[in-house]
C-alpha cells in the first residue's frame, strides 16, 4: 500500500471565475463529482473548505468558504489542491490509483530490473504504463494482465515478452 500521508493532487486552481470568489479548476481526477467527496482540501500551507463545485468547460468551478472575493480567488492561481492518500476511497481487487504506480520500480517476470514507472497514459483503450530504464530510454506497456501480471506497493512486474519489446 502506498504511503497513507503522501499528498494526492486532485486539481489546480486556474484562476478566478466571476467576482464572488469562485475559482476555475483544472481537474486531475474523475471530474467535478469526485471532488464532492472531500469537504476540506489542502492548498499549500492552508486548508480550503469546499462549499460547491460544478462542471465547467475544461474543468470545474468551485466555491470555498475561505475565498470570498475575486482578488482572493486570483491570489490562489496555480495552487494545487491535495488530499492525503488515506482520504481516497478504497479500491477493489485489480484496481489501482495512478498515484500509487508512479515511481514504482519495475522488474521483468524473471527478476531483471527494468527501471521505474515514469508515467501513465490513456489513449482510449486503457492505461499504458511508461517505464524509464536506468539509461533514460523509455518504453510503454499496456496495463493488462498479459503484460503486467502483478503489482503492489513495492514493484510492478512486466512479462518478459513485453519488456523485450521495449
Amino acid at each position: 500500500m502506498a504511503d497513507a500521508n503522501r499528498p494526492v493532487t486532485l486539481a489546480a486552481i486556474a484562476g478566478a471565475h466571476g467576482v464572488r470568489g469562485e475559482v476555475r479548476l483544472k481537474l486531475f481526477g474523475e471530474g467535478a463529482e469526485a471532488l464532492r467527496a472531500f469537504s476540506v482540501l489542502n492548498a499549500g500551507d492552508r486548508k480550503l473548505t469546499l462549499k460547491s463545485v460544478r462542471p465547467a468547460n475544461q474543468g470545474a468551478v468551485a466555491t470555498f468558504a475561505e475565498v470570498t472575493d475575486r482578488s482572493a480567488a486570483e491570489a490562489l492561481r496555480g495552487t494545487l489542491l491535495t488530499v492525503p492518500r488515506s482520504a481516497l476511497p478504497p479500491l477493489a481487487e485489480g484496481e489501482y490509483y495512478h498515484h500509487d504506480l508512479l515511481g514504482l520500480p519495475c522488474v521483468a517476470d524473471d527478476g531483471e530490473a527494468l527501471g521505474h514507472v515514469a508515467a501513465i497514459e490513456n489513449f482510449g483503450a486503457g492505461d499504458v504504463v511508461e517505464i524509464e530504464r536506468p539509461n533514460g530510454k523509455r518504453f510503454m506497456v499496456p496495463m493488462r494482465p498479459q503484460a503486467v501480471p502483478e503489482w503492489d506497493g513495492e514493484r510492478l512486474v512486466v512479462t518478459r515478452a513485453f519488456a523485450d519489446a521495449g
